[in-house]
């Protein structure tokens, strides 16, 4: 395998490899990210796999050599904890981020590749019950319509935007059919037929909707992911837009997890094979155009996990991290070089 694998966590900012796994390295000295920082999300860019942005205890940064080096985008989101970024597929000028705890809660767009960012909503309340303060937890785009723009908000709702970014409509509420506000993760997709299907998850449960939005059909978890209700995240797969997987816990940290897998655009949806235990709930899972059935996955309490074919079958890899919060892989290989060592010397030491 070639490229770069970049493991995103809190208390080790980010750990790259570039020999298949079988050694990492923290950041560099003098980064944008501190080497022991938290970073919250990554995104590739997908038409230039050189390009990596990251969602940090700092604001937003961005690599332009594959994760080797990062500079802080100059933002209103400076000294913010960015927990979400999406970039547009059919015009990666344009992006999004979104922000939260410890920080306020609130969306950003850039139009110019991350360079300047604007505000396009109304900041949230500062506080939830839930989780204390909301955070924004996902951003999708429609890959054919980069107008129709959805995030969903920890203890915050879902919403959804039409004429990209500038007005949004709140789909949650006691009335509507996504009753709960606590929304982990949102997906749209479309097949080769153009036929889109929209996934929301909140904490315990699964919609879809195969109408654009019109109506929503609900499923709680418990029900269909063998007892398991904490509903994280999901990944449609790249070489197949029917297919995905998404990530089951029996909440957080969480003992038991399992990643499941969809091929019928989420109507159904089956056990994969963990060879290994995971020690907490799987919080993050990954991929690239360049090789769909090589995929990442990274729990709470830092188990990564690799998957050679398409997410039916994972091994655990033999690096532990702190808690992984968000995972990547780019065909880019980053000139990543290991920290100098300090062995000591006999001049070192007084005697």
């Amino acid at each position: 395998m070639q490229g770069t694998i970049l493991v995103g966590t809190a208390g080790q900012g980010i750990l790259r490899s570039v020999d298949d796994g079988a050694t990492w390295h923290r950041l560099g000295l003098k980064e944008a990210i501190e080497f022991d920082g938290t970073v919250r999300t990554l995104a590739v860019d997908p038409r230039d796999p050189s390009r990596i942005l990251v969602g940090a205890d700092v604001g937003i940064c961005l690599s332009e050599d594959g994760g080797a080096h990062f500079r802080r985008l100059d933002s209103v989101m400076n000294g913010m904890t960015v927990w979400s970024i999406a970039i547009d597929p059919n015009d990666p000028a344009t992006m999004f981020a979104g922000t939260g705890a410890p920080s306020r809660c609130c969306v950003y767009r850039s139009k110019d590749g991350g360079e300047t960012w604007q505000a396009v909503v109304p900041v949230f309340p500062e506080f939830c019950a839930g989780v204390n303060r909301p955070r924004l937890l996902s951003i999708a785009i429609d890959p054919g319509d980069s107008d129709d723009v959805w995030f969903g908000v920890e203890e915050g709702g879902a919403y959804r935007s039409r004429d990209g970014g500038e007005s949004w409509q709140r789909l949650d509420g006691p009335d509507a059919a996504i009753r709960n506000s606590d929304i982990h993760g949102v997906a749209v997709m479309r097949d080769a037929a153009g036929s889109k299907t929209i996934l929301v998850l909140t904490v315990n449960a699964v919609y879809r909707s195969t109408d654009n939005g019109e109506t929503w059909s609900g499923k709680l978890s418990r029900e269909r992911f063998d007892d398991m209700y904490y509903t994280r995240c999901v990944l449609p797969l790249a070489d197949d837009p029917n297919t995905m997987l998404i990530a089951i816990g029996d909440g957080t940290p969480g003992t038991r997890s399992m990643l499941y897998r969809s091929e019928d655009g989420g109507q159904k949806f089956h056990a994969t094979v963990l060879h290994q235990p995971p020690n907490s709930t799987f919080w993050s899972i990954a991929s690239h155009p360049s090789d769909p059935q090589l995929l990442f996955a990274g729990t709470k309490y830092g188990h990564l996990y690799r998957s050679i074919d398409g997410g039916r079958q994972w091994h655990r890899e033999w690096r532990e991290f702190s808690e992984i919060t968000s995972v990547a892989f780019t065909p880019h290989v980053a000139p990543v070089t290991a920290h100098a060592r300090t062995v000591g010397q006999a001049s070192d030491v007084r005697p």
